[in-house]
């Protein structure tokens, strides 16, 4: 490798931070357009785009129609052919001659492709199955010219090992790497991220460029994030969190040979999207904050792309409703959401006089259906096929389940998508009603842990400065209301006991042993984990929901539903599993 003198360059980067849909390849194109011609009115020298920008991420089983990568690479060239002094890097489907595909990175410039990066390591774990659909890449990594400066290309994954092709290209005479990525959000991922990338920099002494998707699609949200690195590991630019945006960054980079150093002289918000109708300020400074924006950025898009524009949400007077509505609110605002009470003969007034205070706060519209009615015909129809007036768990269950009729109806005539309440503690324990108050379109609070909703529900009316949520409904015990002086500690632990070891067994994958080793009394253990184990056909029926945590239910943790394995130390004789609450 030819050695050049040091010598200083400046480079100016348009980061394309963008939200996309999953095989909407016209718009996706349109929005690369748009973000282009940005960049070339600013005087940028590359433009960065996220990974599969043109089809959006995950396409899924998508990949296995022929057409849709034919028409993937149709819009891939209709791009490259846009570009003019601006140079862009976007991500898209590349197919070899043997029908072999490839997650790719095209670098455009001039009305043509200048290279092509095949990613290199291929993600197979949590959400990702990339190699159920993707060929590695394989040989020299390319490295282009821009100016007086060599860049290097590569992809998410690529970055994360010391052993993958960001070395190759160092070698080869890069001395700027550009990372285009969709890597997810989970709590703490952003730290983990530029602890991993600035790992990269300082093993090759050479800066990176790093830009995220953001946006949400269905369970997976993209918090965004993009970042670039010196060549030392310092952060010199941040992105926001949670927006949609265009930044230009101008970087000066000192370049001895193929290793570089380089700051940030400056950055500049060129376009932001609005991401949403903003109910409380929120910077994602601290944990709360962070996870809400998760929740309201997945909420939003899930509704809005699959074309909804308005939600319902059963309003009990309960904190999980509660912490619902005020999710829907600031991802859609109070016009679109809707809120019910459906009272029984159950109800408190507290819970009644609670859902109303909170939807006044809030300033969205609250319908009163009372179920009383509907309960007492169906105990008079069911009573002589049950022998006697449905008592119980069957009694109980019915309830809910005539609430998830009046929601269900209420969708079908207004158009209005349901979001359904429970909360990842519950779900996890089973401690739900199938057709119940599982019915519905989006599970907001799928993957967050009861103590989680508490926290974020005292956050929220911290950064409103007054109590939002009512502080009655923060004080009330938990409970259903479906039998009289019903509590949740009364069928399940309390939830500051429960949540760890739910963390230790279904986020840490601990079994029972070591859960008890762990310090965990073994009755409780057994206990959960049994609940656990045997409300996975539960889960497996219930909607989507937005993704928090390292291991939420659905796409992590895929565990067979019909499965005898025992991780208590004990042989348990098999008991009929309960197939409702």
């Amino acid at each position: 490798m030819a050695v050049r003198l040091t010598h200083v360059t400046r480079l100016r980067v348009a980061v394309c931070q963008i939200d996309q849909v999953v095989g909407d390849l016209e718009g996706n194109a349109r929005r690369i357009e748009e973000s282009l011609a940005i960049a070339e009115r600013s005087g940028a020298d590359l433009a960065l785009f996220p990974e599969l920008a043109v089809t959006g991420y995950p396409p899924e089983d998508l990949l296995l129609k022929t057409g849709f990568v034919a028409d993937n690479l149709a819009i891939a060239q209709k791009l490259a052919a846009l570009t003019g002094k601006t140079r862009a890097v976007f991500g898209f489907i590349d197919a070899g001659e043997s029908g072999e595909l490839y997650n790719a990175a095209a670098m455009c410039g001039g009305g043509s492709v200048l290279a092509v990066h095949h990613k290199r390591l291929l993600p197979n774990y949590g959400v990702f199955d990339e190699q159920r659909y993707f060929t590695p890449g394989a040989g020299d990594p390319p490295v282009v010219q821009i100016g007086d400066l060599c860049v290097g290309m590569a992809i998410c994954e690529d970055v994360w090992s010391s052993a993958g092709p960001v070395g190759a290209m160092v070698r080869r005479g890069a001395e700027l790497v550009v990372v285009i990525n969709a890597s997810p959000y989970s709590m703490g991922r952003l730290a983990e991220r530029v602890s991993v990338v600035a790992e990269r920099a300082v093993q090759e002494h050479c800066p990176l460029v790093y830009v995220n998707l953001v946006g949400g699609q269905d369970e997976l949200v993209f918090d965004g994030g993009s970042f670039a690195l010196d060549a030392t590991g310092s952060v010199v630019h941040r992105a926001a969190r949670f927006v949609e945006e265009v930044v230009i960054w101008d970087l000066s980079l000192s370049v001895t040979g193929a290793a570089g150093g380089g700051e940030g002289t400056y950055t500049k918000v060129a376009w932001r999207a609005d991401p949403a109708v903003r109910l409380l300020p929120t910077a994602c400074e601290d944990p709360e904050e962070e996870v809400f924006c998760a929740l309201v950025t997945g909420t939003r898009d899930y509704v809005l792309k699959n074309q909804f524009t308005d939600v319902v949400i059963g309003l009990s007077g309960g904190i999980d409703s509660s912490l619902v509505a005020v999710i829907a609110v600031a991802a859609l605002g109070p016009e679109h959401v809707h809120g019910v009470a459906m009272p029984s003969r159950y109800s408190s007034d507290g819970s009644i006089t609670d859902a109303a205070e909170l939807a006044g706060h809030l300033g969205i519209d609250l319908l009163q259906i009372p179920i009383e009615r509907a309960h007492s015909a169906f105990s008079q129809m069911l009573e002589e096929p049950l022998g006697g007036p449905p008592t119980g768990l069957t009694e109980e269950n019915l309830q809910s389940r005539i609430r998830g009729v009046i929601l269900m109806s209420l969708s079908n005539s207004r158009g209005w998508m349901v979001l359904t309440t429970g909360n990842k503690s519950e779900l996890a324990t089973g401690y739900s009603t199938l057709y119940g108050d599982t019915a519905g379109g989006f599970a907001v609070l799928k993957d967050v842990p009861k103590t989680l909703v508490y926290d974020l529900a005292r956050s929220i009316n911290r950064w409103a400065e007054r109590d939002l949520i009512p502080q009655s409904v923060l004080e009330k015990p938990p409970s259903a209301e479906l039998r009289p002086g019903q509590r949740d500690d009364q069928s399940l632990p309390a939830y500051e006991v429960l949540d760890p070891v739910l963390d230790a067994y279904v986020e840490q994958d601990m079994t029972v042993a070591q859960i008890v080793d762990s310090g965990v009394d073994p009755e409780l253990a057994c206990k959960v984990a049994r609940l656990v184990d045997r409300a996975e056909y539960k889960r497996r029926q219930t909607p989507p929901g937005v993704r928090v945590t390292p291991k939420a239910f659905g796409k992590d943790r895929r565990v067979p539903i019909t499965n005898r394995y025992l991780s208590r130390g004990e042989q348990e004789p098999q008991r009929p599993l309960r197939k409702s609450r």
